[in-house]
């Protein structure tokens, strides 16, 4: 006969996973939200010391893609390589594609490709952006049942 306490952290266990996997599975993450200062750049030489159509990832920039900079501080809060990000007065979405120097904060750069009259008009803007958050109550929850499997799995060895 199996013991009822048993049973019932089986069950348990079970309704967690289950709970785990549909969150893990089915969530939809987050839009997150942040005002930032908005300027604009382009594939010529006189704005970069480096080749002005190569970006910081090592991707090649090249006229008519939607693509941004972000600054440093940004990449610790989601705004990652290849991130796409919505950008107030805009439409469409910019994928990150690119990386501003280390004394920018929370700011952004709009790639514009050969059009600098373009860039000059857009000049220096407030913006709201948006992009896809992470989903860390999922991610959470997975890390805390799995670190429990495996110390109730540790417990049960030793006690063999």
């Amino acid at each position: 006969a199996v013991p009822v306490g048993s049973l019932r952290r089986l069950e348990l266990g079970t309704g967690l996973l289950l709970l785990a996997l549909s969150m893990v599975c089915c969530a939809t993450p987050a839009r997150r939200e942040m005002v930032v200062t908005a300027t604009a750049y382009n594939s010529v030489s006189g704005q970069t010391s480096g080749d002005p159509s190569s970006a910081a990832w090592g991707e090649r920039l090249e006229p008519g893609i939607k693509a941004s900079a972000v600054s440093r501080d940004l990449l610790s809060i989601g705004l990652t390589h290849r991130v796409p990000v919505r950008i107030e007065g805009l439409s469409g979405e910019y994928m990150v594609l690119d990386k501003l120097h280390k004394r920018w904060t929370k700011r952004i750069d709009i790639y514009m490709g050969l059009d600098v009259q373009a860039a000059l008009q857009w000049g220096k803007q407030t913006v709201k952006i948006s992009w896809a958050g992470s989903s860390r109550p999922a991610a959470f929850l997975y890390r805390s049942l799995a670190s429990s499997s495996r110390s109730s799995s540790r417990a049960r060895s030793s006690s063999r």
